[in-house]
């Protein structure tokens, strides 16, 4: 199997706060993984010692097979980065901006336009960049990221200022990119988000990984073991998940009283608090 990423007890101490403890997760090549955790639990801390921008105190990381820390120029093109220090040239409009970029990464101009129109800014490119809105902005960010179809993508809460429609365009943006090939690796305050994307989620609290599972597996094995049914008269019931609970269904169904049944199926920001006692915030 090829990783993407391989990340090996790693530890990151600012003076006298450990804000990473021997985390350790890999990530296949082709894959949405997210990284989920409140404020201050290390994920943007994460991000930068992946991107070669912060040196870790202790423990391996490696992109692409080779050290996060010895990375080239020439394999810095590989990647793409959005996180909350990105920045762009505010008195340059924005098609200015992306040429510029696409010069730096040696990309054909012509991509310009076509993730332009990916992001759902055609229409604006001729405008300074200091006169868009901060959503406009943060899709911006998000072309200059992707504009060099890198192999691996690093999003920090990438669709935190969008509006639900563009949060939409961006999904489809992000689920295209991963379809030609692109790792893609998200943090995000967004569960909703986070199961609709990730192939696999990574909890961080506290700076320890407390749970690594896909969505669908941390949601079965969180499940609790009731399924809650409602006849026609109105009336509410709960049954167990058990051969007694799918007897009194039978029954209910056999004389035509049965309207819904519902599992106990929880939400990944329900399983986050059950793990973690916090919530996303």
């Amino acid at each position: 199997m090829e990783y993407a990423l391989q990340v090996k007890d790693l530890s990151k101490i600012f003076g006298q706060q450990r804000a990473l403890q021997q985390v350790s997760f890999n990530v296949k090549k082709g894959e949405i993984f997210g990284f989920l955790g409140p404020s201050g639990s290390g994920k943007t801390t994460t991000v930068k010692i992946l991107t070669g921008q912060l040196l870790q105190t202790a423990g391996d990381v490696n992109i692409l097979g080779k050290p996060a820390s010895k990375m080239k120029d020439a394999d810095l093109g590989k990647i793409g980065i959005l996180t909350d220090n990105s920045g762009l040239y505010e008195r340059m409009t924005v098609k200015d901006n992306l040429e510029f970029y696409a010069k730096l990464y040696r990309t054909p101009t012509e991509r310009v336009e076509e993730v332009l129109k990916q992001v759902g800014l055609a229409d604006e490119k001729k405008k300074q960049v200091k006169k868009l809105s901060k959503g406009m902005k943060q899709r911006i960010l998000l072309a200059r990221a992707v504009l060099h179809k890198p192999e691996v993508l690093f999003l920090d809460e990438p669709t935190s200022a969008l509006d639900p429609a563009n949060v939409q365009k961006m999904h489809e943006l992000l689920l295209d990119l991963n379809k030609e090939g692109t790792t893609i690796f998200l943090t995000t305050h967004n569960m909703e988000e986070a199961a609709q994307l990730c192939d696999r989620v990574a909890f961080l609290h506290e700076g320890q990984i407390r749970e690594l599972n896909s969505p669908k597996a941390l949601q079965h094995q969180y499940a609790k073991k009731t399924i809650h049914i409602e006849l026609k008269d109105g009336r509410l019931e709960t049954v167990g998940n058990d051969a007694a609970g799918a007897e009194k269904i039978y029954q209910y169904m056999q004389t035509d009283q049965l309207l819904t049944v519902h599992s106990d199926q929880p939400t990944l920001g329900d399983i986050f608090i059950e793990v973690t006692g916090r919530k996303l915030a």
